[in-house]
């Protein structure tokens, strides 16, 4: 399934954390012959501390009480993520949610382990369509109401399409290298964004549905930072889903596209 996909790439990874509980998605890869260097000495990857209230949309998911993946808030009861945070194969190969009793998300505090709102989250609705990476999308529902706050706020879904050849910004507690450790403190960089045919030559994956986002060799996104935003003009463009060749290789990272999933994630949340 994914060599078809992306049938001359070394390696597919999901960008959930790796060495969490269980219950957590395991990434997947698959190996192909690769002579590029999955080396890196910065955060996010290469990225820096952002400021206090820098993302204020920004949460930590937290599966069993460990930090999985990222995400945003869009309102003050819903968060958007991506599916594959929340979504395990069961024994069958069926695509199964968690039970919405073990994620929390941790709202306004750019430390992983501390500080900001812990929130239980009560519903968990994944892309019905979710599978080859594409529709990695989902929303939860927080048990209580989020008081919005400088710390605590919600991000805009995009109102037009990302265009190709502009800055991305994205945020997360990913690794802060390939095979690294995880942050204690929230991260961003600044990505470039790629048309469909210039991701579809890159890595074979010009999706109307996905969002590639391009970097310099040691930048990029990381495990742990799934389900987390990538925005342009103060809007939601993106949910990180993917790294190819391993982080902050030379390929572009694969998000989903926001817009596409606009009218999805509005049926299935209090945005109108």
């Amino acid at each position: 399934m994914i060599t078809n996909l992306l049938p001359v790439i070394g390696l597919v990874v999901l960008l959930t954390a790796a060495c969490q509980p269980a219950a957590v998605p395991a990434a997947i890869s698959v190996a192909v012959s690769s002579s590029n260097s999955n080396g890196s000495s910065g955060r996010v990857v290469g990225g820096e501390d952002a400021a206090r209230a820098q993302f204020p949309h920004q949460i930590s998911l937290r599966n069993r009480g460990s930090h999985s993946c990222g995400g945003s808030i869009i309102s003050r009861n819903y968060v958007l993520t991506a599916a594959h945070c929340v979504v395990y194969e069961d024994a069958s190969g069926t695509n199964q949610v968690y039970p919405a009793s073990q994620i929390t998300v941790r709202a306004g505090s750019n430390d992983r382990l501390s500080g900001g709102e812990l929130r239980n989250i009560v519903e968990i609705v994944a892309h019905e369509n979710y599978g080859n990476f594409l529709n990695d999308v989902a929303v939860m529902r927080v048990e209580k109401p989020f008081i919005y706050s400088e710390n605590i706020q919600p991000i805009a879904l995009p109102t037009k399409n990302t265009p190709g050849g502009v800055d991305v910004i994205i945020s997360g507690w990913g690794r802060i290298k390939h095979g690294g450790d995880l942050p204690r403190y929230l991260q961003w960089n600044t990505l470039k964004s790629l048309t469909l045919d210039e991701c579809e030559s890159s890595i074979g994956w010009g999706e109307e549905a996905g969002l590639c986002l391009i970097h310099e060799v040691d930048n990029g996104a990381c495990n742990g930072d799934s389900g987390g935003p990538a925005h342009y003009d103060n809007e939601l463009v993106g949910v990180a889903g993917f790294v190819v060749g391993g982080c902050g290789n030379i390929y572009p990272d694969g998000y989903a596209r926001v817009y596409y999933h606009v009218d999805w994630i509005k049926a299935h949340t209090d945005l109108v």
